[in-house]
């Protein structure tokens, strides 16, 4: 039998697959599935960059690891320093106060001053008009305000490279440091650097305000870093109009102004929102340089500047050609109260005589009424330059002061010097002590009329001498170097006579004489020897002034005043009122009526010829005193009484000046101008009696009154110093040299 009959081993392994696997198997094996060949995409080899060999390929390699070192080290660095800026961004964020805080940083108030209108005249301190938006003022402000300062003020984060750069290369260029000049800063980095980086003015740091503010204008790379810094803070805080809000209320524009309003106000008197074109092209302009391009110092200047503002503008979309060519063709003008300045020399007296607390040292916004007529101060600056204009020879130092003023006190006009659009500069009106001359003599002769003499009464001019211990001998002169004889007292007066002045003086005593000036407001000492009759003391114009209006008044002290009422801006009450005004009486009425009719001879006949004007009855007295040092005028209608000094503020002597000359010209052109329109009035005068025979003794003994009983004094200062003075004037040491007369 064959071994073919038996079953072979099959030649699969055994069990290889489940039963699953093969159920599944089966049926695939039934049901075959084509399988779609799958494509493997194998990618082209890159071909090494062939590596160079030798000192080349070596050199290579080390730069491309360098390249690779330095960028590791870049992007690290990099993003290192925008994790520290960006905590110190945040921390800046934190410390930025509320918009409201934000928007009036002055550290004093201000001071508005209203005329006796209640009209606006002066400013004074650091003026805060109102809170503005970049919404609520005129677009055209704002429009000029971006187009000048930052044209990309609405497109970058706070800083703008671009404009650094271009910044740095122009400073480069013009031979200047990176930092000094052109600054690039955008409106941002402007306020951060207005409010100081966040930091408050602090009077206990040891640093005065002008150190603090100094130190906040720095411009050395760790404070520009700063700067940029809180900009950019700022930038994440505010919103974009947020921040040009605090630029347009803490910016100064020049005259005392902080802010849109402000300026508004004080330059066009109107608010913010209502600026035309060139208004808010001027303003614009002033913020490169407020001081020097404010218009109340070069009005010339600041329309220049305004026209190429109104260019930029034109330039960058925000006027149309014919917009901006009207805007060129009628430059914003000053309005009535803005040419007026800061109001001369009257507001700087006025912020002399306020409380301190609230003038020169206010944290609060004042305001003051005063006693200011600009109708009569314009006439007062009119009258000082048409003389100096016309009769006083061109390039003269000569300098000149004025005052005028009521019966009351009340001071209508004053002018410190022949530059009259000034503030804060010296005021000879109220600050210059100068020797009187014979301006001093009516007091002299206000003694003597109160204690009884008469105008009539006579006296005799003649050669006259003092022995004066200590000095020896003093013998006065008259300025003719001639004598007159027998003269009444009006004559003498009159005719600005000084020796019946000193015998006079001797008379009634020099201590009567110094008791009546000082009631009359004389306050500076007064000398002590005979000299005194002479003027020979020193004295301001506004208290000679002063002095005057109290025989204008009757015979009762004035105290010159220039506050009526001051009151917090917003308040209705004020806090204080009037400063000044009549005090008590000095002389008699009858006494300053027979005074102010010697003294109406002065101008209608004697020295002051040259003060008539208009027909009317006028009043006064010339003075000079030794040297032609000084010269004076001062005298009164029944409306006003003014007074003029004239000299060099070196003590030079005048050429060819006395009070009746000059002084009483510009005299005379003030009040003329002052008095335009109204009536005509006569002087509160009273005409003498007959001559009472107090003259003549008086000239023989020192002090004959003691026999004679003195008039009804009513009251008077008289009435308490009658019993020490009878007897003498008292000795006489260190006397000056006498005074010439007038002419």
């Amino acid at each position: 039998m064959s071994d073919s009959s038996k079953r072979k081993r099959p030649l699969v392994a055994d069990k290889r697959y489940t039963s699953k696997s093969a159920a599944a198997s089966g049926k695939a094996a039934k049901k075959p599935v084509k399988k779609k060949p799958t494509k493997v995409t194998r990618k082209k080899p890159v071909p090494k960059a062939a590596r160079r060999g030798g000192v080349l390929g070596f050199f290579s390699a080390v730069l491309r690891w360098i390249l690779r070192l330095i960028w590791k080290i870049t992007w690290r660095i990099t993003a290192v320093v925008t994790l520290v800026l960006a905590l110190a961004v945040g921390y800046l964020y934190t410390t930025l106060p509320p918009l409201e805080a934000l928007l009036d940083g002055r550290a004093k108030g201000s001071v508005t001053m209203l005329d006796r209108n209640g009209d606006v005249f002066a400013w004074r301190g650091d003026q805060f008009g109102g809170v503005v938006t970049a919404d609520s003022v005129s677009p055209h402000l704002r429009n000029a305000v971006i187009a000048t300062e930052d044209k990309r003020f609405y497109r970058h984060f706070g800083i703008s490279p671009r404009g650094i750069a271009s910044a740095v290369r122009i400073n480069l260029s013009e031979g200047r440091g990176p930092l000094s000049g052109h600054g690039g800063s955008t409106i941002t980095q402007q306020v951060a650097k207005l409010i100081c980086l966040g930091e408050p003015f602090d009077p206990s740091a040891g640093i005065t305000e002008k150190e603090y503010e100094a130190g906040c204008r720095r411009t050395s790379i760790q404070r520009k870093a700063k700067e940029a810094l809180f900009s950019m803070a700022m930038e994440a805080k505010y919103s974009k109009d947020d921040i040009l809000s605090i630029y347009l209320n803490r910016a100064y524009m020049g005259g005392g102004a902080f802010g849109a309003e402000a300026a508004a106000q004080r330059f066009f008197s109107k608010p913010a929102a209502a600026l035309s074109v060139a208004e808010g092209a001027m303003l614009a302009g002033l913020l490169t340089a407020p001081t020097t391009l404010s218009p109340t110092n070069n009005l010339d200047r600041s329309q220049n500047r305004a026209a190429t503002v109104v260019r930029l503008m034109e330039e960058q979309g925000y006027l149309s050609a014919k917009e901006a060519a009207a805007a060129r063709a009628n430059p914003a003008e000053l309005s009535e109260a803005a040419e007026a300045r800061a109001g001369g020399y009257f507001a700087d007296w006025v912020m002399s005589t306020g409380p301190e607390f609230f003038t020169r040292n206010t944290t609060e916004d004042v305001r003051i009424k005063t006693t200011l007529d600009q109708r009569i101060q314009k006439a007062a600056e009119d009258g000082l330059k048409w003389v100096f204009d016309n009769k006083v020879r061109e390039g003269s130092k000569a300098q000149a002061a004025i005052v005028v003023m009521s019966a009351d006190g009340a001071v209508r006009a004053m002018v410190g010097g022949r530059k009259t659009k000034v503030a804060g500069a010296f005021n000879r009106a109220t600050q210059a002590l100068r020797q009187t001359g014979s301006a001093f003599k009516p007091f002299v002769y206000a003694a003597a009329l109160d204690l009884g003499y008469s105008p009539n009464d006579l006296i005799d001019d003649s050669p006259y001498c003092l022995n004066i211990p200590g000095s020896g001998e003093w013998c006065p002169r008259n300025y003719t170097n001639s004598f007159k004889g027998q003269v009444t007292l009006t004559q003498a007066l009159k005719d600005s006579l000084n020796i019946p002045a000193v015998k006079i003086s001797e008379s009634v005593g020099r201590e009567l004489v110094s008791q009546v000036a000082t009631q009359f407001g004389i306050q500076n000492d007064l000398a002590a020897g005979p000299a005194l009759a002479l003027g020979a003391s020193e004295s301001t114009l506004i208290e000679m002034t002063g002095a005057y209006a109290g025989i204008l008044n009757g015979g009762s002290s004035v105290t010159p005043y220039g506050l009526v009422e001051l009151t917090l801006l917003g308040d209705d009450s004020p806090l204080m009122g009037t400063g000044g005004g009549i005090g008590e009486r000095v002389v008699q009425e009858s006494a300053a009526g027979e005074l102010i009719y010697m003294m109406e001879k002065v101008i209608a006949e004697g020295t002051g010829q040259r003060g008539q004007f208009g027909g009317r009855q006028l009043a006064g007295k010339t003075g000079t005193t030794s040297a032609a040092k000084d010269a004076w005028f001062i005298g009164f209608s029944a409306d006003y009484v003014a007074g003029v000094w004239m000299g060099y503020d070196d003590n030079t002597p005048l050429k060819g000046v006395t009070g009746g000359g000059l002084p009483t010209d510009i005299w005379r052109e003030v009040m003329s101008r002052t008095h335009e329109g109204l009536p005509l009035t006569p002087l509160p005068m009273v005409k003498p009696g007959p001559a009472t025979g107090f003259g003549e003794p008086a000239v023989e003994a020192p002090a004959p009154v003691q026999q004679q009983a003195p008039r009804e004094t009513g009251g008077t200062i008289i009435d308490q110093v009658l019993r020490d003075i009878f007897g003498g004037g008292g000795s006489g040491n260190n006397i000056p040299a006498p005074s010439g007369g007038d002419r």
